[in-house]
């Protein structure tokens, strides 16, 4: 939900209003997707990283307004807490240096971003979690100052009328409550955007659903939570209950999460906009003034902006997206199950990883949605967020085999196939997927290297938890810098 939002007060007519245009909308779709000419010749591909802001003594810099003044930079906005920031690398296709072209700008970006944080006494930081966040910084009073997500925070707790508990069974157990969505901005993730043809959409959302899990196993760097070690991807849970509008009675009647890893293969991504509206009831009953079915009689490209910013109240970890560029309608899949960091190369592999393993799934003669439950891809899923490296999932034709082996023997090659499909350049294909490689042969990703520099602290340096986590993080933002890829980085 990447809009801006002044209104908070909404009026049983609003909702009603809000309904019908967006039943409206999804009509529209529907007749838009049977007929209509949407942007495919070429695929693009996205990535969107939320970033951390720390100070000289690693604790969060609550100053991303200032920061933001500073970087004068479109490609940055603000996200939902103060010591936050988003980067949205442009656009591009991946084939031939199209990666090394993301890894330039992004580090170009960053680097920029650096120097102007500096001026604030704050230094960037690319990790899932910070680890030097406590429950007193996660409060209403540190979220951003844009309006939207006040009124965001006060729609999802008002919709749940009570306290949002945080209940996170891991190495160490967290068990809270709180009064605002203010620990979801704990959560930074890194988001790869896909476009797809409407006919293949189906095809890349269940390929994608299917390695879900893998690629949070592989890429899990969100060990620590209020000090505690929780889960190797601990953002995974932490958005799922921090954004929970069900009180316990709804949760038992089985009414479905806004956080949601769904529970179907689909045929269409008709699906996944007909779920939202059936299920979900509205958070920002918001309308605009287009009568898209006039537009669409009249030869225009409808905005369907209420289904749209609907959609983007439901926080699915493959979310669809339909969007207008130059005046073309196009749709992606948008993957959101991946932690921010650590470094650039780390994420060009995860995005690597993930563009072309989906491609290689979605375009194989026997779909694997089609030998793997969607149940066994769900529990896969929160196994891996859960154990990281150390997963076991479920495969077909395998049964229950170690993520690392899973990667190694199957699916590397097939990733490397969907980059060839790509175009993407051998060089590049190799150098990024070696990255992942590497991380499974040696077991290290970003949560195994920072719950080993955490022990290394506190037991060889007679630090407690709270030490121990902030020279963490010091090393972890110098080693970042470095580029070089987190299997490497040394523990000391």
């Amino acid at each position: 939900m990447g809009r801006d939002v002044s209104q908070g007060a909404f009026t049983r007519e609003d909702r009603v209003r809000y309904r019908q245009k967006v039943r409206r909308c999804l009509d529209v779709f529907a007749l838009m997707l049977d007929d209509f000419g949407f942007d495919a010749d070429r695929p693009m591909t996205g990535l969107e990283i939320e970033l951390n802001l720390v100070d000289s003594a690693a604790e969060p810099a609550m100053r991303n307004e200032e920061i933001l003044a500073n970087i004068a930079d479109p490609l940055f906005q603000t996200e939902l807490g103060q010591f936050n920031l988003e980067l949205n690398a442009l656009p591009r296709l991946i084939e031939g240096a199209g990666f090394a072209d993301y890894e330039q700008d992004l580090r170009s970006s960053l680097s920029r971003a650096d120097e102007r944080a500096a001026k604030s006494d704050a230094k960037i930081v690319l990790v899932g979690i910070l680890p030097t966040l406590t429950e007193g910084h996660l409060v209403a009073d540190n979220l951003s100052t844009n309006e939207r997500y006040r009124v965001l925070n006060d729609q999802i707790v008002g919709a749940r009328g009570e306290d949002i508990e945080l209940d996170i069974r891991g190495v160490e157990r967290l068990q809270t409550h709180t009064d605002s969505i203010a620990p979801e901005a704990a959560c930074t993730s890194l988001q790869f955007h896909l476009q797809v043809a409407p006919d293949s959409f189906a095809d890349y959302w269940n390929a994608s659903q299917a390695i879900a899990g893998v690629q949070v196993a592989i890429g899990a760097n969100s060990p620590f939570l209020y000090g505690r070690q929780l889960w190797a991807e601990t953002r995974i849970a932490l958005f799922e209950q921090a954004t929970d509008t069900r009180p316990d009675e709804l949760k038992a009647q089985g009414v479905r999460p806004r956080v949601w890893f769904g529970e179907r293969w689909i045929t269409s991504i008709f699906d996944l906009f007909e779920e939202n509206v059936r299920y979900f009831p509205p958070l920002l009953p918001i309308c605009e003034d287009e009568d898209p079915v006039e537009v669409l009689h009249a030869g225009g490209v409808p905005q369907l902006g209420e289904l749209r910013l609907h959609n983007g109240t439901v926080y699915r970890w493959n979310r669809p997206v339909y969007d207008i560029m130059d005046g073309r309608p196009h749709l992606r899949v948008e993957n959101r199950v991946l932690p921010a960091g650590p470094t650039v190369v780390d994420m060009l592999a995860n995005a690597a990883f993930y563009f072309g393993l989906a491609r290689a799934l979605a375009e194989a003669d026997r779909p694997i949605w089609s030998q793997l439950t969607f149940s066994s891809a769900e529990e896969n899923f929160h196994a891996a967020a859960r154990r990281g490296m150390d997963a076991v999932l479920h495969w077909p034709r395998l049964g229950d085999v170690p993520v690392t082996q899973l990667v190694l023997d199957v699916l590397l090659p097939k990733a490397a196939a969907g980059l060839d499909g790509f175009g993407v350049a051998p060089a590049e294909r190799d150098r990024l997927l070696g990255v992942i490689e590497q991380r499974c042969r040696t077991g290290r990703n970003g949560a195994v290297w920072q719950t080993e520099a955490v022990w290394a602290a506190e037991r060889h340096r007679g630090m407690d938890r709270a030490a121990a986590l902030h020279h963490m993080v010091q090393r972890y933002a110098e080693l970042q810098r470095s580029n070089e890829p987190v299997h490497t980085w040394p523990v000391d």
